[in-house]
């Protein structure tokens, strides 16, 4: 393990922030660059966008953040969308029900079939609400 870590060390010094690219031009279209990565990266067919994607690319592109990388929120399970599709599937199309911005994070995000992703948290932290009844000892604001 310890060889391993000192390649993985040694790799990154040897290489420059200059060496990086992406898979496809930023300046290209958002539908473009989900494309290229279902092609390339997943072996698909192509893709196939719903309704509210399309209208979510039109107004992210009118905001101005067409030109923002894209990182896919997929099922870890298969290159497809289909969990129970092992090894490398062919024949498939990858469907973009929404897509997502992290504009502070400077990305946007696909989200592909069924996918579901974990709500981000509050502003505000629950904890302030909890407290305990001194009179009862019981633990009030947790619901």
């Amino acid at each position: 393990a310890k060889k391993l870590a000192q390649a993985v060390v040694d790799a990154c010094e040897a290489s420059s922030v200059d060496d990086f690219k992406y898979l496809y031009d930023l300046n290209t279209s958002i539908k473009s660059k989900i494309e290229t990565i279902c092609k390339e990266i997943y072996g698909a067919d192509g893709c196939e966008f719903s309704d509210k994607a399309n209208e979510q690319i039109e107004a992210y592109t009118a905001a101005g953040y067409d030109n923002l990388p894209i990182c896919m929120a997929k099922t870890q399970y298969s290159l497809s969308t289909d969990a129970k599709r092992k090894g490398v599937p062919t024949g498939f199309t990858i469907p973009i029900r929404e897509i997502r911005a992290s504009v502070g994070a400077g990305f946007l995000y696909p989200i592909c079939a069924d996918m579901m992703t974990v709500p981000g948290l509050a502003t505000r932290p629950g904890f302030f609400d909890v407290d305990i009844d001194t009179e009862t000892g019981r633990v009030i604001g947790l619901f």
